[in-house]
């Protein structure tokens, strides 16, 4: 292409880019309206070769290819008006730093696609670069957000009151139970999410990439809610401890109760339910707004939450190691042995519905109580991984931090339950909900700001993680009724994060601590189930793909994880876990259905793929018995006759093809050849190959679809019979509709072809079916009445009997009887036939009516009694043979068969074939006039008759007969007498 020609195509850019450049022989799709940015490719030189080379592709923005155009700019200019010669032009590809958009020389990067969904069309252009989004580091990332999740209300309201009911002993088996719950999961998190480029949605993007988006989804979405009711559970935390030290502030009067169950003789004050409900709202409300601020008000704000949080934890160590008798309050010991050995032992009572000793309260707390309760304080290292878009790396972040949070928490638990155990009596534990504020030094207020804090950080790190996982949900286009929460990558998601707020403020004014925790505990177990489950599987599979940077970890660590998440589930509450699970089975069913198809490269699919190869090499290369043979139909979608461009296969063959199965078991396999070079139909053939399995999933047909390219048909043809399938997975049947039109569109290279066909089959060894009234044949809603009429001539292994039993078992075709007709020469024995074919059937487990038809011998003189419009067609057959013979007679040559052989005519055989096929043709409409279906053995085509006189022949058996089964067998039996 020279300058004037560059130019020209830039002064013409719009109508250039409309045409399509051509690549390998195919167009790309025109730009439209939408598009982002123009792909420009410099053609071919004039007498090169002929398969065209991609030399060139730039990216550049819609507004620059005008300005281009002015300027005089040549295409292969940069950006800057200046680009190096690519040295890989040999190749015919731009190097891969530009396709691949690592570090491209405009110094764009090219964005992920936002969804994995299959067909979406995925641009390697972008626009004008957008500023770059705020990103963290592992501190700020993940580590205080982890943090600030995991110090939560339980530890400050709840953690010294279980100590006193599990006893120190049992409190350290809580304690390691849970933590090595989450320690495991944070293993297995970590593995994933080192195993590759990371996009936002954390765990639910974790999960969706290794099981598929039906599981990822579901357990996503619940574990969006638990998040959503955690929120919650914060804020109430939060509102109930400043009631508890501001009692003032209370709007409604306190509720008061008396404790009967311990030494202790003064009531216990609770903080009224309408107050928590109130103060909750409010503060839920100014959360929000903290939220909308985005991420950058929510990093200023994060760091004020957390300081009073680690200040208050240092306070209540200072006041432990101070604390003397009673002092600062009744029930205090200070550390002593003592209380050390009295509060080892588990304690574990009815209480009332605040938790205080009440013999006649309604509530009987045990160790699988307990778990629910306290499960919640090990929670929140997933909410790290919920900001993955917002992190420079993921891949060392969300390993350093989660794990560096989740061990020190832990190791705080462990250090406490001992320190508590040790400083207080057994009814100070139990009465006194705010111990940790009671015993704190200097005094009790900074413990309470520290407790308020922290839990509105946890409940802010909730508010923040929840839409964002609900917004990539939402994002990857599945669901299309979350399409309301999507959001672009760079923005926040403000109608995800008002539907969160919904949803917490809906649980605050449950407001029950003690009811919601359970509830989360749920959610959060299922999700971590998943993390693990899905690393389990990605580590066990071992795929080429699987090379996670985080090297400890081992599929069976991550099968304990998940074996404990679930034991943990069930000690919990079994009903709670039956809820939890029926609600991700009802997101799971409701996702399959209508959720849009995706193909993520999950594990499921590597499972498959996997036992797919493993049963492929069980069932090795010898033949298959006749108790396991199931038919694998090829499937001849467009040998003969015009179908709408929009219809890639005829829509009654995926109905035969569905009749051959057994309950929907089995595999059918459609092909269609294109006619022409692979070189230039090979991305037709690829558009067509995904047409065809669309068409074959709308009609419901479990089957593959196969594009072949080549020459001609007759050449496509063996290629397919040779090469498709592998090992005994191979198609063992070949289905094609009858040519019925061979004549009336006068095509003389159908009989060639057709009979070419027949004879590759033959050679190969496979069964053949040819469908004679296709369009006549009946859908799945098509009841049929009548009989299912059987010609059996030769033996064929009992495939036509087998394909009789397989139209039975359909809708269609159940009401009708099967009658097998034996055609036998004149001279058998009917009636000894008819008694062995009874009990070969029998033997069969088949039921059938047996009627044997004799034939006489092969003179037509002797046959008076045809009926006249069999006679007609036999007699205009033999005319047009003669034709035939006669115009190659004057010809003067004799011609050669397809096979290169010469044609050999022998007139008086000719005639002997047509008045078989005359005389069968008789017979069917004598006895089958009214059938449903018939089913008849299929004749090989004569050696050395040319193929037009075959044609004749079949055209004389189906005469007249409205739906008929050509069927002829290979060797070897599909039935079988024994069990």
């Amino acid at each position: 292409m020279d300058s004037g020609d560059i130019e020209e195509a830039g002064s013409n850019g719009e109508e250039e880019f409309r045409s399509g450049p051509r690549l390998g022989g195919s167009k790309y799709r025109p730009v439209v309206a939408h598009d982002r940015a123009v792909v420009e490719m410099s053609s071919m030189d004039p007498g090169s070769s002929s398969s065209p080379s991609l030399k060139n592709i730039k990216v550049v923005a819609p507004g620059e290819v005008g300005a281009n155009a002015r300027e005089g700019t040549r295409p292969e200019d940069g950006v800057n008006g200046h680009q190096k010669e690519s040295k890989l032009e040999l190749f015919g590809f731009d190097s891969l730093v530009n396709i691949l958009g690592l570090k491209s020389m405009t110094g764009e990067q090219i964005a992920a696609p936002s969804s994995p969904r299959d067909g979406e069309d995925i641009s390697i252009t972008q626009g004008h670069p957008k500023p770059p989004a705020l990103k963290m580091g592992t501190m700020m990332g993940v580590f205080v957000p982890c943090l600030q999740n995991i110090l939560g209300i339980i530890y400050y309201i709840r953690f010294t009151w279980i100590v006193g009911m599990a006893g120190i002993g049992q409190g350290l088996v809580l304690v390691l139970l849970c933590g090595l719950c989450t320690f495991l999961t944070t293993i297995s998190l970590s593995a994933i999410a080192t195993n590759g480029a990371m996009k936002g949605g954390g765990p639910y993007y974790l999960i969706g990439r290794a099981l598929g988006p039906e599981v990822g989804i579901s357990i996503g979405l619940c574990f969006f809610l638990g998040n959503a009711v955690a929120g919650a559970l914060y804020v109430l935390g939060a509102v109930e401890t400043f009631l508890k030290a501001f009692p003032a502030a209370g709007i409604f009067r306190e509720t008061i109760t008396k404790v009967n169950g311990t030494a202790v003789s003064e009531s216990i004050q609770s903080p009224n339910s309408h107050d928590l409900q109130i103060y909750g709202i409010v503060v839920t409300i100014l959360l929000c707004f903290i939220v909308f601020g985005g991420v950058k008000m929510i990093n200023r704000v994060a760091p004020a939450f957390l300081v009073p949080v680690l200040l208050s934890i240092f306070c209540i160590f200072i006041g432990i190691f101070l604390a003397k008798t009673d002092d600062p309050d009744t029930g205090i010991t200070g550390l002593r042995l003592k209380s050390f050995k009295d509060n080892w032992g588990s304690a574990y009572q009815m209480t009332n519905n605040a938790g205080i000793p009440d013999p006649t309260g309604g509530t009987y707390w045990s160790f699988n109580e307990l778990v629910g309760l306290f499960f919640p304080a090990v929670t929140g290292i997933m909410a790290g991984s919920n900001r993955s878009a917002s992190l420079k790396d993921t891949q060392r972040s969300i390993p350093v931090g989660t794990l560096a949070a989740t061990l020190t928490t832990t190791s705080l638990y462990v250090i406490s339950v001992l320190f508590f155990g040790a400083v207080a009596t057994r009814d100070k534990l139990l009465t006194d909900r705010l111990l940790t504020a009671t015993i704190a030094w200097p005094f009790p207020a900074i413990v309470h700001v520290g407790i308020i804090l922290s839990t509105l950080g946890a409940a802010l790190q909730s508010l923040t993680g929840a839409p964002r996982l609900l917004a990539a949900i939402a994002n990857d286009d599945i669901l299309p009724i979350l399409n309301y929460f999507k959001v672009a990558d760079t923005s926040e998601p403000h109608i995800a994060t008002l539907f969160t707020a919904l949803i917490c403020i809906g649980c605050v004014v449950i407001g029950n601590l003690d009811l919601i925790t359970p509830t989360v505990t749920m959610f959060y177990l299922l999700c971590y189930s998943g993390v693990n489950l899905s690393c389990f599987l990605l580590d066990l599979l071992d795929a080429p793909s699987w090379r996670p940077r985080w090297k400890y970890h081992h599929w069976s660590l991550s099968f304990v994880g998940a074996s404990l998440c679930i034991v943990i589930m069930f000690l919990i509450s079994w009903s709670f876990t039956v809820v939890a699970i029926a609600l991700a089975s009802l997101i799971y069913k409701y996702v399959g259905l209508k959720g849009k198809a995706g193909d993520w490269g999950d594990g499921f699919k590597s499972a498959y793929f996997q036992l797919a190869l493993r049963s492929l090499r069980s069932l090795g290369a010898n033949q298959v018995h006749p108790k396991n043979w199931y038919p694998i139909p090829l499937v001849f979608c467009r040998p003969w006759g015009q179908l709408p461009e929009n219809v890639p296969c005829h829509p009654k063959l995926a109905d035969f093809a569905n009749c051959m199965k057994k309950k929907g078991r089995g595999m059918s396999i459609f092909v269609s050849i294109l006619d022409g070079d692979y070189y230039e139909c090979a991305e037709e053939a690829k558009e067509a190959c995904k047409q065809l399995a669309t068409y074959i999933e709308y009609k419901r047909c479990e089957g593959v679809a196969e594009i072949v390219v080549a020459p001609n048909m007759t050449e496509g043809f063996r290629g397919i019979i040779q090469t498709m399938g592998l090992g005994n997975l191979k198609p063992n049947i070949v289905v094609m509709r009858y040519p019925e039109i061979w004549r009336r569109e006068n095509l003389t290279e159908i009989p060639s072809t057709f009979v070419g066909i027949i004879n590759d089959c033959i050679t190969a060894n496979k069964a053949v079916v040819i469908i004679k009234g296709l369009d006549e044949w009946p859908n799945e809603y098509q009841r049929q009445y009548g009989t299912i009429d059987l010609y059996w001539i030769v033996r064929d292994g009992g495939l036509m009997l087998l394909l009789s039993q397989l139209l039975l078992t359909k809708e269609s075709f159940e009401s009708c009887k099967i009658q097998l007709f034996c055609i036998a020469e004149e001279d058998s024995d009917a009636e000894a036939l008819k008694a062995d074919v009874k009990k070969f059937l029998y033997d069969l487990r088949m039921q059938a009516e047996v009627i044997v038809v004799t034939m006489r011998s092969w003179d037509i003189r002797s046959e008076g009694n045809s009926k006249e419009d069999s006679l007609e067609a036999f007699d205009a057959a033999q005319r047009r043979i003669s034709d035939y013979l006669g115009e190659i007679k004057r010809q003067g040559s004799n011609p050669l068969l397809a096979n290169g052989k010469p044609m050999v005519v022998n007139e008086q055989q000719v005639e002997k074939f047509l008045y078989t096929m005359l005389k069968l043709n008789s017979t069917i409409l004598s006895y089958s006039r009214m059938a449903a279906v018939v089913l008849v053995s299929l004749p090989p085509p004569p050696l050395n008759h040319p193929a037009y006189f075959y044609m004749e022949y079949m055209d004389l058996l189906v005469e007249n007969v409205p739906r008929m089964l050509i069927v002829r067998g290979y060797h070897r039996d599909v039935v079988t007498l024994f069990t």
